[in-house]
């Protein structure tokens, strides 16, 4: 098939760790590879955020970069992007006109309403992947929620225009049921990890005498840290490590980092947090291989890609039990799982994996079978491709 993803501020190209990049650079940039393996022509269209970049780029054998040129060729925090989503819809419908595609799959709310409205009367099926959804976003964050206030409505319109969504984990399913999307119209098919780059065998950080906890992630509130930096305070000897934010040379001028490290003295354990900035992927592996426990303490999240790596890597994951991590975690089986917001939970599910290095070895082994069985990418893309193939096809416009 030819294939058009559309990821609006999600590049495949972007660096990991900024503010909007994240979990979902890296399932469209994974994504892509994995269905071009599988002999598909792929074409990532998304919004030019630098003046300089050329049209195209070749991203990976079968798969090339598209920039639209929607809004300035500068970086814009994604909830400033609405506006510009009718330039981002007319840009990308020249191309699907110029190189029609036998499907579109939108990545976020926003690349699905330009999908939606760029593919119609086209006679090309719209799938539609949100990745996080504004009725959940709204009840976690509420005031500080920054999502334009169309968000919900625009979301719940985009799935009923859409051939067809593929949510990434059975509660996604509850919640767009909750909207009023019909459940039969919705697939899941999991994001999923890169077995050959995150090993239990490879490449491990400096470690340090003290047991060691990883978190990975954007420094954003909804991640959790302050539940995790509240943790710590009764996890004694334990150091904690993030990776995230921005690169390490301008962390300390950073707000975001500054403030996790106000917290961290506010709760007596500044000692023993480290923040080392954004990663690369291989550090990234490197990382997570020298931790005993990653900690994955999000309020909501849609998926979750961390505690598939940390599986990936043979490490356990102590992570709350929210959207996909009550999928992709089993319990007592590759990792434990608590409460959100439940510090107190948090650090004892912590002191018990730190003080039994045996359970530790068996829930990571367990981890790694898992992802190997359930989430690496080339299953993951079979999956979307059958998800593809089951998509009803919309009749074209006559005169198109």
């Amino acid at each position: 098939m030819r294939v058009a993803l559309v990821s609006e501020h999600a590049s495949p190209l972007a660096t990991l760790g900024g503010e909007d990049a994240g979990g979902q650079n890296v399932h469209v940039a994974m994504l892509a590879r994995a269905l071009a393996a599988r002999g598909h022509d792929v074409v990532v269209h998304t919004r030019r955020d630098d003046v300089d970049l050329p049209p195209t780029v070749d991203f990976a054998p079968g798969v090339v970069v598209s920039h639209l040129d929607a809004g300035p060729p500068k970086e814009v925090p994604k909830d400033q992007l609405w506006p510009h989503v009718p330039e981002l819809a007319a840009a990308l419908r020249a191309e699907l006109l110029a190189d029609p595609p036998d499907v579109v799959h939108a990545h976020f709310w926003m690349s699905g309403r330009a999908a939606v409205d760029a593919a119609h009367g086209l006679g090309v099926p719209v799938a539609q992947t949100f990745h996080a959804l504004g009725s959940v976003k709204r009840r976690w964050q509420g005031a500080a929620d920054t999502s334009p206030p169309v968000r919900v409505r625009v979301e719940a319109a985009v799935a009923r225009r859409a051939a067809g969504v593929i949510a990434t984990c059975g509660d996604e399913v509850d919640e767009l049921t909750a909207l009023g999307v019909d459940p039969g119209r919705v697939a899941v098919v999991p994001s999923g990890v890169d077995t050959a780059a995150f090993t239990p065998a490879g490449p491990v950080a400096p470690r340090t005498h003290r047991p060691r906890l990883l978190v990975v992630g954007r420094l954003v509130p909804r991640k959790g840290l302050d539940d995790v930096l509240t943790a710590l305070a009764d996890v004694p000897g334990a150091e904690l490590v993030v990776l995230g934010g921005p690169a390490a040379e301008v962390l300390d001028a950073d707000p975001a980092a500054a403030q996790v490290l106000a917290e961290a003295t506010a709760r007596g354990v500044a000692d023993r947090v480290r923040l080392v900035g954004r990663a690369g992927r291989d550090d990234v592996a490197a990382w997570i291989r020298s931790a005993d426990v990653v900690v994955c303490a999000p309020w909501y999240e849609p998926f979750g890609i961390v505690p598939l790596e940390a599986m990936a890597c043979g490490v356990p994951v102590v992570g709350t039990a929210v959207g996909g991590l009550t999928d992709t975690v089993v319990d007592g089986g590759t990792g434990l799982l608590v409460p959100p917001r439940d510090p107190p939970a948090l650090a004892a599910a912590l002191r018990a994996l730190l003080a039994d290095p045996d359970r530790r070895r068996r829930l990571g082994a367990a981890g790694r079978e898992r992802v190997l069985t359930t989430y690496d990418w080339q299953e993951v893309a079979r999956m979307t491709e059958d998800a593809y193939r089951r998509l009803p096809r919309p009749r074209p416009a006559v005169g198109r």
